[in-house]
């Protein structure tokens, strides 16, 4: 088999990934013709240039600076999961009166789930929980102003960090693309970057709230440590050594 059919199979194996959200190495096998060892051999090579994630037959890909799953899809992936941990991390409320709210599914979850029976201030660069806060009538919502990212239906750019570092905020619910001892909370985005190192330099209290498959992916533009969190929200997806191992450089961490 040549290299460049190698190369033309493991394009498509992300392909397909990126498409479908996750391939299955039985399947990919049946597909592309070849031994599933072949194809197990394609994944630890994309596995090591950081374009895929393997998983117990098979993989997922890895969201990267030139890849970024959108809300549409991440609001039909892992959705008890997230439901469950985004449940879990409203509960590190505490008596904080002004929140930041994160983009992406998982805090827009958070958002929903927060207390409806006290006075809230929620600061947000997200479109989707802006609207979903807007009609309660007990929260007041403060939308970061900026440039609109499509995927995602959040703010970015000067304008939106400008704004965020003037306030001082209570509790941060973070999102990231992915979390590691080694590299930190890290996101594809430059721009989304910058707004999420703003919203944790301006909180007292920062909590991360993500579903396992986050742990040990890097994505691009690292933007706290993991030190920098004084709670980790996650599923017992995650195993609890690994938990253990996080817990060390700081935060709680919360499995459910």
């Amino acid at each position: 088999m040549s290299h460049g059919t190698a190369e033309e199979r493991q394009r498509e194996i992300v392909r397909l990934a990126r498409a479908t959200g996750s391939v299955d190495v039985t399947a990919l096998a049946a597909g592309l013709g070849v031994a599933k060892e072949t194809v197990r051999r394609d994944l630890r090579a994309l596995e090591g240039h950081g374009l895929v994630r393997r998983t117990h037959g098979g993989a997922y890909p890895v969201e990267s600076a030139g890849f970024e799953t959108t809300l549409a899809f991440r609001a039909t992936s892992h959705v008890p999961e997230k439901r469950r941990v985004a449940a879990a991390a409203a509960e590190l409320l505490g008596d904080a009166e002004t929140v930041f709210v994160d983009e992406g599914f998982t805090p827009q979850l958070i958002a929903e789930a927060l207390p409806r029976d006290r006075p809230l201030t929620v600061v947000t660069a997200s479109l989707p929980v802006a609207g979903a806060l807007a009609g309660t009538g007990t929260v007041s919502v403060l939308l970061l102003g900026g440039r609109v990212r499509s995927g995602t239906l959040a703010t970015v750019d000067h304008w939106t960090t400008r704004m965020l570092s003037g306030f001082v905020i209570d509790l941060a619910f973070i999102g990231a693309n992915g979390i590691s001892r080694e590299h930190g909370l890290t996101t594809p985005d430059p721009a989304v970057g910058e707004v999420k190192a703003q919203a944790v330099r301006s909180a007292r209290r920062v909590v991360l709230a993500g579903v396992h498959t986050k742990f040990g992916a890097v994505s691009f533009c690292r933007f706290a440590e993991v030190g920098a969190l004084e709670a980790i929200v996650t599923s017992t997806l995650l195993p609890a050594a690994e938990a253990h191992r996080y817990s060390l450089l700081g935060p709680q961490v919360v499995r459910v």
